[in-house]
């Protein structure tokens, strides 16, 4: 996994508008259908990681959970835990650049 490009390629997503950050708001788009794919930061509290694994495997949502939140933030600018990508052409891209 390129986790440069994976980072970049958030920040992208992020000014494009096709992100949804913080947990509250992410686990109602999962449960909308709207995210096609979830970042949980490695550092997340255990609650928050079994919350967001639970409701992207009870929606077929694809997740991952290797990057820290100081990775995550600085690639888009705020400080969160937990996104969710809506929009399938970056959730598509996020699939690929992971699994390498």
């Amino acid at each position: 996994m390129n986790k440069e490009k994976v980072l970049h390629l958030l920040g992208l997503a992020m000014r494009a508008g096709k992100l949804v950050t913080g947990e509250e708001l992410t686990v109602a788009d999962i449960r909308k259908n709207k995210t096609k794919f979830a970042f949980v930061a490695s550092d997340a509290s255990e609650n928050t990681k079994k919350k967001i694994k639970d409701k992207c495997s009870y929606y077929n949502v694809s997740w991952n959970d290797s990057f820290a939140q100081s990775e995550i933030s600085q690639a888009i600018g705020k400080t969160r835990m937990v996104i969710g990508i809506n929009d399938a052409g970056f959730a598509a891209k996020f699939r690929e650049l992971i699994k390498g």
